[in-house]
C-alpha cells in the first residue's frame, strides 16, 4: 500500500510537471519566429543552445553534479539525444519555423504523441488498447485539417516540422534511459554544448553570417530562448518523463498549442484560422484517449 502510495505520488508529481513545461513551451514558436527577423536561422539556433548549455552548466555547478559527465554507461545514451534531439529536432525545428506559423508549427507538433505511441507502443511492444488506436487516428485527422488548406500550395515549414515531431520519440527514448543513470541537468548540459558547438560549426562551414541586426533586441530573445525554453522547459519535460510515459506526457503537453495561438495573436498579429481551431477538436479528444493508462 506504501508502495503503490509513493508511486501514485510519483506519477502526480510527473503530471504538474509537464504542465509547467507545457506553459513554457506554448511561447517557443513565437520567440523563435521573433528571433529569426533579425538572425540567420542556424546563428538563432546555435546562440540559443549555447545559452541553454549556460543555464544547465549552472544547475549543475549548484547541484554539484560534475562528476556525472564522465559517466560511461550514460556515454551512449547521451550521445545519441544530443544528436537526434539537441541537433536534428532543432534544426527541423528552426527552419520549420522560418517557413510557416507559430500556430501551425504548434499544432503539427502535436502529431509527436502519435508517433509516440507509435514508437511506445507498437515498436516497444506496450498496451496497444482500442481507446490508444481511436486516439491516434484522431491525431492524424487533426493534423490532416492542419494540412489541408496547404494540399495546393506546398508549405516546407509544414514537413519540416513533422518531421521533427517523427523523430522526437527517439531522442526521448534515449533521454529517458540516461535519466536512469544521470541527473536532467548533466544530460541537458552534454547535449546542449556539444549541439551548441555542433551547430557553430555546420553555421561557419556554410558561411553564414554572423551578423545581427538590432543586436540588443535579437539578444534578448536569444536568452530567453536558451534559458527558458531550450533551459528550463526541457529539464522539466525530461524530469517529467522520468516519472510518467512520453505518450501520457505529450497529451499532458496539448495545451501548447492553445498558448502558442494566444502568444502569437497578441505578440506577432497572427489570428487563429478556422482550421487551426478545427484541426485542435479532433487533436484534443486524441490526447485524452492516448493518455489512458493500461488498466483503463
Amino acid at each position: 500500500m506504501l508502495i503503490s502510495g509513493r508511486v501514485l505520488s510519483e506519477e502526480r508529481k510527473g503530471e504538474i510537471i509537464i504542465f509547467f513545461e507545457a506553459l513554457l513551451w506554448g511561447l517557443f514558436p513565437v520567440i523563435t519566429i521573433l528571433s529569426l527577423r533579425d538572425v540567420p536561422t542556424m546563428l538563432a539556433l546555435a546562440w540559443s543552445t549555447l545559452f541553454a548549455a549556460i543555464f544547465f552548466a549552472i544547475i549543475v555547478s549548484i547541484k554539484k553534479g560534475w562528476q556525472q559527465i564522465g559517466d560511461r554507461d550514460a556515454f551512449f545514451d547521451i550521445m545519441m539525444a544530443t544528436f537526434i534531439q539537441g541537433v536534428a529536432f532543432y534544426l527541423l525545428v528552426f527552419f520549420g519555423l522560418r517557413y510557416t506559423s507559430s500556430g501551425n508549427a504548434s499544432l503539427i507538433g502535436l502529431s509527436e504523441i502519435f508517433f509516440s505511441f507509435i514508437f511506445f507502443n507498437v515498436w516497444r511492444k506496450e498496451c496497444i488498447s482500442v481507446a490508444h488506436i481511436a486516439g491516434a487516428v484522431l491525431m492524424i485527422l487533426g493534423a490532416s485539417i492542419v494540412f489541408y488548406p496547404n494540399v495546393h500550395e506546398f508549405r516546407l515549414g509544414d514537413l519540416l516540422i513533422l518531421s521533427a515531431a517523427f523523430i522526437a520519440p527517439l531522442g526521448n527514448f534515449f533521454q529517458r534511459r540516461a535519466r536512469r543513470k544521470v541527473n536532467s541537468e548533466t544530460i541537458l548540459f552534454v547535449r546542449s554544448l556539444i549541439g551548441a558547438v555542433v551547430i557553430f560549426g555546420v553555421a561557419y562551414f556554410a558561411k553564414v553570417s554572423f551578423a545581427m541586426v538590432h543586436a540588443e533586441r535579437t539578444f534578448i530573445f536569444l536568452v530567453i530562448n536558451g534559458f527558458f525554453l531550450l533551459g528550463l522547459s526541457k529539464f522539466l519535460w525530461i524530469e517529467g518523463i522520468h516519472r510518467i510515459n512520453v505518450a501520457k506526457a505529450g497529451a499532458i503537453g496539448g495545451i501548447s498549442p492553445l498558448l502558442t495561438l494566444f502568444f502569437a495573436w497578441v505578440m506577432l498579429g497572427d489570428i487563429p484560422t478556422k482550421f487551426q481551431l478545427l484541426s485542435f477538436i479532433p487533436m484534443f479528444f486524441g490526447m485524452i484517449l492516448l493518455s489512458k493508462n493500461k488498466k483503463q
